[in-house]
């Protein structure tokens, strides 16, 4: 281990895009990301004789609690509990406003600036991976941002050569659509045959990243057309460009994720849902119903089917995604709603609870950490240090063990972090973490990660050839011992023997 001022001279040498550090809190819902990232700002408040930084303010990367109000259904730290530490990022969007990722991230940017200007420390909590993965690394997301006034127009960057074949090669219908491309993407629901148009366009003009999106997928097919349109050359050229170079930071980065064994998580999640309902967790969801009829342009009528209702209402956007909106809703949408119907609600919010818990585990895993891995490889083969010290804290048990293994060894490793010193083995940190952080080697090439989770047409599961029912190609084997899938091979087969039985049998010959 480099040791004192080699350590600190090392630093120096990082290939980061800035030294100004930061500090990341990601984690599982429910695990206690807001606890540490409020207690690590006020550990900050105090000052220390190891830097000189003084203070320190929090930006919210959880892509729910972005939106005003909806304080329970999002999951917020109450005020009074925020320690006086400010909260940035939180409560600045309308419930019916849309955000996207690359708007985030720019948003985050300038909180960051402006937080380093008053020599105070950012530190971003949340559990939306995504954002967090493309905040610290800013070359893995192609940028949708409109050129500025006397910047160069994606009109004046010439098209490649692949892109201008694949042009020449459209029909004209698909031409005039890619030239007029929606400002909003449909709805697969309300219009599928809007939805299936791009997303046949993309897959005529770049195939292999047109597999990787099901075609009711419709605003990441979206977004690919813009991407495409905007840098005129393919999204799959785009990332082939970024896959042929080490992921450089943003910034000089410490990363905390925080983690509990899932038997142990799993009934405290349970347990926050019927907190959550207590303190009027359907209350908020009638007035997010009532947004999402007056964005409709036409209130619910009564006499509206619950069909109808849940056609109009997209789950898949801004606050609508939030777990326990989609759930209630037929609870909430019968004229006489039982006490099984509310049960049953209840048991699907803790069950989407638990699973969004497990994806966002996952993506840790699958996604971020193996870019984390790579970065510092490379960082320790040229420096000696690795460019995002990555540290897994085991938030599984409360109280004092919540002090030994959480707060305290995060407050101690800021502290080094902050004041350039030798930093430990994330591994050493806990039985755990020598686990979790060890992980077969996945590639994080995108075109690598495109071709391996392409997209399969499951001929027996589409119902209507003009909505294939898609796989990811990752889930294949899973889908093909799904029981939705035995049921309909079982009733296809069943149609063929009803169908040759009928056949009338042929004469013999005379």
């Amino acid at each position: 281990m480099i040791v004192g001022k080699l350590y600190r001279r090392a630093l120096t040498t990082l290939k980061v895009m800035s030294s100004k550090p930061l500090i990341v809190v990601c984690g599982t819902t429910g695990v206690g990301k807001s606890k540490l990232g409020i207690e690590l700002a006020l550990a900050l408040s105090r000052g220390s004789k190891k830097h000189p930084f003084r203070g320190a303010k929090i930006i919210n990367a959880d892509s729910m609690q972005v939106y005003a109000g909806m304080d329970v259904i999002t999951n917020k730290v109450p005020l009074e509990e925020r320690c006086g530490v400010e909260h940035l990022l939180m409560d600045y969007k309308k419930p019916g406003e849309q955000l996207t990722g690359p708007e985030w991230i720019k948003d985050a940017i300038q909180a960051i600036e402006e937080t380093h200007s008053q020599n105070q420390i950012p530190i971003v909590v949340g559990g939306t991976s995504y954002w967090i993965q493309h905040l610290i690394f800013p070359e893995r997301m192609a940028s949708l941002e409109k050129p500025e006034d006397g910047a160069v127009s994606s009109q004046d960057i010439p098209l490649s050569e692949s892109f201008a074949k694949a042009l020449a090669a459209l029909p004209p219908e698909m031409l005039a659509l890619f030239n007029d491309l929606p400002e909003n993407a449909p709805t697969a629901d309300d219009d599928p045959t809007l939805a299936h148009r791009l997303h046949d366009l993309l897959a005529a003009i770049d195939p292999l990243v047109s597999q990787r999106w099901h075609w009711r997928d419709s605003r990441k097919v979206l977004t690919s057309l813009r991407i495409i349109l905007e840098n005129r050359r393919l999204a799959s050229e785009v990332m082939k460009e970024q896959s042929t170079t080490i992921p450089r930071p943003r910034y000089r980065t410490l990363c905390f994720w925080l983690y509990a064994r899932p038997d142990v998580l799993k009934p405290r999640l349970d347990q926050r849902v019927d907190q959550m309902i207590e303190q009027g967790l359907l209350n908020e969801i009638r007035t997010l119903r009532t947004i999402a009829s007056a964005g409709s342009g036409s209130a619910l009528s009564i006499d509206d089917s619950a069909a109808t209702q849940e056609q109009r209402m997209d789950y898949t956007l801004g606050i609508y995604q939030a777990i326990g909106y989609k759930e209630f809703h037929d609870y909430l949408s019968s004229p006489s709603p039982s006490d099984a119907a509310f049960r049953a609600a209840v048991e699907q919010m803790k069950t989407g609870t638990r699973r969004y818990a497990k994806r966002q585990v996952a993506w840790i895993r699958n996604k971020l950490l193996p870019v984390v891995n790579t970065t510092n490889a490379a960082s320790q083969a040229e420096t000696g240090v690795p460019a995002i010290p990555m540290y897994l804290l085991d938030a599984t048990e409360l109280g004092d063990a919540w002090k030994t293994n959480v707060h305290d060894v995060a407050e101690r490793i800021t502290e080094d972090f902050l004041g350039g010193e030798p930093l430990p083995d994330p591994a050493t940190v806990s039985d755990t973490a020598s686990e979790l952080l060890t992980v077969r080697e996945r590639p994080t090439d995108p075109i690598a990660v495109l071709t391996a989770n392409q997209r399969r047409v499951c001929d027996v599961c589409t119902a209507d050839p003009s909505q294939p029912h898609m796989v990811d190609g990752g889930l294949w084997e899973t889908h093909l011992r799904s029981r939705n899938h035995r049921y309909m091979t079982s009733k296809a087969a069943k149609k063929r023997y009803s169908d040759s039985a009928e056949q009338p049998r042929g004469t013999e010959a005379a």
